[in-house]
């Protein structure tokens, strides 16, 4: 019995240093959303890992060519996107998920950019930032209604206006259309603040 509790201590023990040393490995602007798994049914499932190698690469490909897309890519670590079709088998663990997710980014001190809640859709895109105000990373949560969820993590120096174009540039859809509703809430912020600004 003494054998066995010490075998289980030591196995805790190396566990939990092995997690502790795995979380210190994250980038700044980084964040773990664990590993996913295609559904059941067999509907979509889409990842992409793109470490910082792959995209300087990218960047020396399209310097000649395009030296903004490559002083954008540049400035990225790293790009993670998953995207899950949805069904009666794991709809219910995801939505856990991505709330915890979330409850994670404001304890770590993201800042919620966007949030846009329209019937089924919940998107929600975080940006952390240091203290002098670069850019470390954007994160993007987002339950399509009751068919997809999307979660994004770009690690770097990128504003949210540039993740449409990284995603084309990268032929990621999710990130382009992520990168649109920023765009868009981002001017409608402006214009509020333009309106309040008039009156």
């Amino acid at each position: 019995m003494k054998r066995l509790q010490s075998l289980a201590i030591g196995t805790a023990t190396l566990f939990a240093m092995n997690t502790a040393l795995w979380a210190a490995d994250l980038l700044p602007g980084q964040i773990d959303f664990g590993s996913f798994s295609p559904s059941t049914g067999g509907g979509e499932f889409v990842e992409v890992n793109l470490p910082s190698s792959l995209i300087s690469m990218g960047a020396r490909l399209v310097e000649k060519d395009e030296p903004e897309v490559a002083q954008l890519l540049s400035g990225i670590k790293l790009v993670r996107v998953n995207v899950l079709a949805l069904d009666d088998d794991n709809r219910a663990d995801i939505q856990k998920r991505a709330q915890k997710v979330r409850k994670e980014l404001a304890s770590k001190g993201w800042e919620r950019i966007v949030v846009a809640q329209q019937k089924d859709q919940d998107v929600g895109i975080y940006l952390k930032m240091t203290d002098k105000g670069a850019v470390q990373g954007v994160t993007a949560v987002v339950m399509d209604g009751k068919e997809h969820a999307v979660f994004v993590n770009v690690v770097g120096d990128i504003k949210p206006e540039q993740l449409a174009l990284l995603g084309e540039k990268l032929h990621i859809d999710p990130l382009k259309k992520i990168g649109h509703a920023a765009e868009k809430s981002e001017k409608k912020s402006d214009d509020k603040a333009s309106a309040k600004a008039e009156d």
